[in-house]
């Protein structure tokens, strides 16, 4: 087995590391002056275009030449350019975040990057710039002390991310144990993330025959509880509302990001009654399912409406992410 040449490609103390084990394992020099033998080995091994002092008689000595050379200067900024140059990216955009992590450690590695925070700046500059990741690696890391915490945080946030509802993602109202294509939805909102705060969204039917957008149409009542019917509809007129409000359910005033498989109060506000006669600053009802039932031929459905009485458990909602497009 024979062991490569050093030629400024490789970081010096990496390079010797890996030396030493050869010479240990595989080439085992055993004589009155092995540490002269050894250290003589190594220089013949260094290749003709570095120039080195001719007094060196020990690997302490070799490691301390190598670092000074100008080639060690040149494959340290060099890793630092790549340092710069790196973009963290997703899964769900063809990324590996383990090979990632282990090509940004290795870089930080051969630049000799050690300071926590110059890492911390580093790793924050190859995010993709959104709020998200902005707001999250700023929260998550100022307390961080070393590399692991770093990394730790680091794969925390890009797991939150992956689970966040992303513009034309795809969702499921899970109402059983399994989604049928009647239950699949696209999101539709203005921004690239939905936030609890501000957010107004509207869900377009996923299936092909379809496309309609979920609304109410304020003259219509359901029949069998005289609670707003809820449809899908693709025309948009004066007394049919679509675009929708939503809460956690659970935890009061949230203001973070939709994520998969939250459990939200969504809502609307309707501006007419059934007469037509408008309704000044409009009236906030809440989607409610699973307890209303009817029947068609030898079917039985669950009605989907929406009231402005008391929220239960029949208004809890659980958006389940189940396909993200992938984006350009």
């Amino acid at each position: 087995m024979d062991f490569p040449k050093y030629n400024g490609n490789v970081h010096p103390d990496e390079w010797i590391k890996d030396l030493q084990n050869y010479l240990e394992f595989y080439k085992p020099i055993k004589d009155s002056n092995e540490k002269l033998t050894r250290s003589k080995f190594a220089l013949s091994l260094v290749d003709s275009n570095i120039l080195l002092p001719t007094e060196i008689d020990s690997i302490v000595k070799l490691r301390k030449a190598l670092k000074e050379d100008i080639s060690f200067t040149i494959f340290k900024n060099t890793n630092k350019r790549k340092l710069q140059s790196l973009n963290y990216i997703p899964e769900r955009k063809g990324g590996d975040t383990s090979k990632f992590i282990s090509n940004f450690l290795k870089l930080c590695y051969n630049a000799e990057i050690n300071d926590i925070e110059e890492q911390k700046n580093y790793l924050y500059k190859s995010l993709p710039m959104n709020s998200y990741f902005s707001n999250e690696f700023y929260k998550k890391m100022k307390n961080t002390n070393s590399i692991n915490e770093s990394i730790k945080e680091f794969e925390d946030i890009v797991f939150e991310e992956s689970n966040l509802i992303k513009w034309k993602s795809e969702t499921v109202f899970v109402g059983g144990p399994e989604p049928d294509p009647n239950s699949l939805w696209k999101i539709k909102f203005g921004n690239e993330l939905i936030t609890y705060a501000d957010t107004s969204i509207r869900f377009q039917h996923v299936k092909p025959t379809s496309n309609n957008f979920l609304g109410i149409d304020s003259r219509c009542t359901s029949p069998s509880t005289n609670y707003t019917e809820v449809s899908s509809c693709n025309n948009c007129y004066s007394h049919w509302h679509t675009y929708w409000n939503f809460n956690h359910s659970k935890l009061e005033n949230y203001q973070g990001y939709l994520k998969s498989n939250d459990i939200i109060n969504i809502s609307i506000k309707k501006f007419y009654d059934r007469y037509c006669r408008y309704i000044k600053n409009g009236q906030v009802e809440f989607l409610r399912s699973h307890d209303i039932q009817f029947t068609i031929g030898n079917n039985t459905y669950q009605e989907v409406v929406c009231h402005n009485e008391r929220l239960g458990g029949n208004d809890e909602w659980c958006i389940e992410l189940i396909k993200q497009h992938t984006e350009p």
